[in-house]
Parts: structure tokens; sequence; C-alpha cells
């Protein structure tokens, strides 16, 4: 195959989005199948402003190799592990964002007389529950579009938030897939790959 120029992608426009993870019932979460129009797939929400460094996607197997006494190298692989990660760090302090870094809802405080006094409290657990997502990454070069759909996913890491004068707090998070009726996930895309550009 000849070098092509043409074949090479950038990123240049994304986006990040967030649902709960399917349950199998009625009025849950649906999967895209579709490579959207630059807006949240229905049922998902937008992390909106994600840090210039983009959107990291992670593939990996973890093979043991199986070794014969007839040869000097492997005969055959056989797969140990698989994973599927998304990186991100996140730029606004919006609902989606502080309760998926913190792992905690935010819920409104009451006044002894019952009634709302404009303040938000986020309750950090001794033992907290894990939150199960769906997650979606949508990026495009030109006309070309790319979408990577996660059925069931969980935060695995947190970066801290650094709080300073000349830059602004962020939100660093490691995702990692789930197994969801045996797949990690899926990419769709319009970049024809059996087409001479």
């Amino acid at each position: 195959m000849a070098n092509n120029a043409k074949r090479i992608r950038f990123a240049p426009k994304g986006g990040l989005y967030m649902a709960p993870a399917p349950t199998g019932e009625t009025g849950g979460t649906a999967l895209p199948t579709d490579l959207g129009d630059g807006k949240p797939p229905t049922g998902y929400a937008d992390f909106g402003y994600v840090d210039e460094g983009g959107v990291t996607i992670t593939p990996q197997l973890e093979v043991d190799p199986v070794n014969a006494w007839q040869s000097a190298v492997p005969v055959l692989y056989n797969v140990k592990s698989a994973s599927f990660q998304i990186k991100a760090t996140l730029m606004e302090f919006n609902k989606l964002t502080t309760e998926l870094f913190f792992g905690a809802s935010w819920v409104a405080v009451t006044g002894s007389d019952g009634k709302d006094t404009g303040i938000y409290r986020l309750d950090l657990s001794s033992t907290p529950s894990l939150t199960e997502i769906s997650l979606v990454v949508d990026w495009s070069d030109k006309d070309i579009k790319y979408r990577c759909v996660i059925g069931r996913a969980q935060v695995s890491d947190r970066g801290a938030i650094q709080l300073q004068r000349a830059e602004n707090g962020k939100f660093e998070l490691t995702i990692d897939a789930m197994d969801h009726a045996g797949s990690l996930g899926y990419v769709l895309t319009n970049d024809v790959m059996g087409k001479a550009a």
C-alpha cells in the first residue's frame, strides 16, 4: 500500500458524554448506533469542555505465551485479560463532572424553616458506592466522524484537583470499560477504511 497523507487524521472537534449504564429495562439508556450531529446522543449528558490534551483511548490485551518442548518460541498466545480505557481532564465545574469526580450527589440544604438556603452539599461517604455509567466519545476531522461507545464503565482513577490563582481547576478521570453482554464497546465511523482516498 502506498503512503497517503490524506489518510492521516486529527481530532479538532469532539465531545465526551455520559448516561447511566443500561439496565436492560424499558426506558433505560439505549446505546447509540449512529455517528451523531455534534450533540449528545439521546439520553446522554455533555461533560462540557475537556482540557486541550483531549481524550486518550487505550485498548489493551494481556496475553500469556504457551511454550512447547518442540519450539524455542511460543506456539500460541492465550488472552489473560482485556481492557478498554478512556482518560480525560474535564474543565467545567458542573453537576455532572463534580458528581462523577467525587462519587456523590449534590443535595439542596434547607434551613430550620424548611426553606431552600441556596446552598448545596455533597457528602463524601467513608464507604462510597460505585456508579456504573455509559460513555460516548465523539471526534471528527472535517467530514470524517468517529464515535466510541462504552456500554458499561466505571471511574477507576481520579487525579488531584489543583486550585491555583492563575490556572483553572480540572477534574482528571480515568474510566475503565466493563463487560456489557460480551462487549467492552464499539467504534462507529463514516471513514471508509477499505476505500482508496
